[in-house]
């Protein structure tokens, strides 16, 4: 992704099209589908918003162009009325812009002067409706906007304190939902009270509303102006009964990794998964790639292999991971062959992933252990070689430079004959930015996922070891080894050596922990939140 420079070159006179967009209330997940589908052909984005970078990584092009426009908070009418200028700017010579607003692109907006200049510039023009902070701000707290029995609902933007607002009941509106600027809802909620609401009336209070930093607080009408100040902008208020109904509704904040801040230090193309596991659940994932997947330093040996595929060489070939089957995809790709090359050929996957892997590429598998997912597991269930049965005695083992020889001398034992080739090369990846070591060092992430042995290793080695306070989580016993070897105490143990299942397990851990808290009468913290005394030592 680049800031701005230049404009790209001319696409041949093809009319320019700007595409007004709604980014929702914050959560990049309710990005409408049309909104990621341009995003993901945009040539230019050009936007306010002050944490656009995660949408746009998710979404958009990694070339893509950022404009950054000024935003309403910075400043100024006279900022403002510059921005029609600078989007109809970006409508020339056929490019594809996006133009990314808060919410949705024409509520509580002021996007019609850019429309009327991008018009006048001769580009077409698209509106793409957002999620409305109006409507998600009370879901996302667990209050229903509309109850059954709600005749009124008055949505509010506070721009300055003369901004109008409305009685109770009757007349006035049954439930009031107050979006604007933090310093100017203490004084919204007095003059509701002014109004006749109750000074006693139900409210919440909501700061950064649909992520994972949203905290809620519930307080009576007239104590709002009590709690603003430790809140982060945005800040949201919601007025009325239908706040009471939060103890049956309340589900964004109640997820049991919510707010928890998560190190994946995986393989970064092999983060995906995990990464949207977590957050579901609640977290907010940070992947810290810990290992470099390189080419084998002399090729000669893959390439021999592979052609050994066609040539009908081998009986089985056993896949021990993800990298290897990318690598002998790879590599097959590089010989104008495809997955016909396997016909004839019994395949092993070594678990549930891998054999994913393989489906993607439209092969299944004859081996995938219903046990133990491991080196181990595959051996207890491969059978042995019998020359009346078999007519080749070989197997192929695509692997890494580092793997170990279990496999293979097992297989060995059964009268097999194992071409051991290295696929692959695993290297230890560069140090993360300094932010993320100091994170590490000093508890400011609640969890941390480890998925193998060198992972371990990687991470300690580049990062520093883990803070005491951090929940240490591992995908089995030989990962959890590896940790208690380098003094980190392991709080969690993957059921079965899966990753879905490694962050269910420490869901289930984080949900303990809450439900001991709550208990026990004590105030529920996250790891990193909680003070020394409450900090364990490792072993």
């Amino acid at each position: 992704m680049s800031t701005r420079g230049s404009l790209r070159p001319p696409t041949g006179g093809t009319r320019s099209h700007v595409a007004f967009v709604g980014a929702g209330p914050g959560d990049p997940g309710l990005l409408t589908l049309r909104a990621a589908a341009l995003l993901e052909v945009a040539d230019v984005v050009a936007t306010d918003l002050p944490d656009a970078a995660a949408l746009l990584a998710r979404c958009a092009r990694p070339d893509v162009e950022v404009v950054r426009l000024a935003a309403d908070a910075d400043g100024t009418e006279l900022a403002r009325a510059a921005r029609p200028r600078q989007v109809a700017a970006l409508a020339v010579d056929g490019a594809r812009v996006v133009r990314l607003v808060a919410g949705d692109a024409t509520t509580f907006s002021s996007v019609a002067a850019e429309i009327a200049a991008v018009r006048t510039a001769g580009a077409d023009v698209e509106l793409v409706p957002g999620v409305s902070a109006a409507f998600a701000v009370p879901v996302y707290a667990g209050v229903p906007v509309a109850p059954t029995g709600t005749e009124r609902v008055h949505v509010v933007h506070v721009t300055d304190p003369a901004t109008e607002l409305v009685a109770p009941g009757s007349g006035g509106a049954d439930t009031v939902v107050v979006l604007g600027a933090r310093g100017l809802l203490g004084g919204a909620a007095e003059r509701l009270v002014a109004l006749g609401w109750s000074p006693d009336a139900p409210a919440v209070v909501v700061s950064c509303a649909t992520t994972t930093s949203q905290r809620s607080v519930e307080v009576a009408l007239a104590k709002v102006g009590d709690v603003l100040g430790g809140l982060a902008e945005p800040v949201s208020l919601v007025v009325g009964d239908a706040v009471g109904q939060r103890d049956q509704l309340s589900w964004f904040e109640n997820r049991p990794l919510f707010g928890w801040r998560v190190l994946v230090p995986r393989t970064k193309d092999q983060s995906t998964s995990v990464v949207e596991h977590l957050r579901e659940l609640g977290a907010d994932p940070v992947v810290v790639p810990t290992i470099s997947v390189e080419p084998p330093r002399t090729p000669q040996q893959m390439d021999k292999a592979v052609r050994g595929l066609v040539t009908g060489r081998y009986e089985w070939v056993g896949f021990t991971s993800v990298n290897a089957v990318r690598a002998v995809r790879e590599q097959l790709d590089a010989l104008g062959l495809d997955a016909r090359s396997f016909s004839g050929l019994r395949i092993a996957a070594v678990g549930g992933v891998t054999a994913e892997a393989l489906r993607e590429w439209g092969l299944e598998p004859d081996l995938v252990p219903s046990g133990e997912q491991s080196a181990k597991g595959l051996l207890e269930e491969w059978p042995a070689f019998d020359p009346q049965l078999d007519p080749i005695d070989r197997v192929l083992l695509p692997r890494a430079d580092i793997a170990t020889d279990t496999l293979v001398a097992g297989l060995q034992e059964m009268g097999w004959e194992v071409d051991d080739v290295t696929a692959y090369r695993t290297v230890r990846a560069a140090p993360p930015a300094a932010p993320v070591r100091d994170a590490i060092k000093s508890g400011g992430f609640d969890a941390v996922l480890f998925t193998s042995s060198s992972t371990v290793r990687n991470l300690v080695g580049i990062a520093g070891k883990p803070h005491a306070s951090t929940v240490i989580a591992c995908i089995g016993p030989r990962t959890a080894a590896t940790a208690e070897e380098h003094g980190l105490r392991v709080d969690v143990l993957a059921p079965v050596p899966e990753v879905r299942a490694l962050v269910d397990a420490l869901a289930a851990h984080g949900a303990a922990g809450r439900a001991a808290a709550e208990g026990s009468g004590t105030e529920w913290a996250r790891p990193s939140q909680r003070g020394p005394a409450a900090r364990r030592r490792a072993r």
